[in-house]
């Protein structure tokens, strides 16, 4: 009996994130989100090349 009233609270929570997700109000959000990788950004540094030749000296 237990188990399926928690089955039953977690379905409920499952499709109210799913309509939450989905709405229109998120739409831009995950948008700007998809193009993320593609944006144009300076690489960072990448300084563990350094440290290993100092530390070699």
């Amino acid at each position: 009996m237990v188990s399926g009233i928690v089955t039953a609270i977690l379905l409920v929570f499952f499709i109210a994130g799913w309509i939450w997700a989905w709405s229109p109000k998120r739409q831009q959000a995950f948008e700007a989100a998809s193009r993320l990788p593609l944006d144009d950004q300076e690489p960072v540094a990448n300084d563990t090349g350094n440290r290993n030749q100092e530390q070699a000296s």
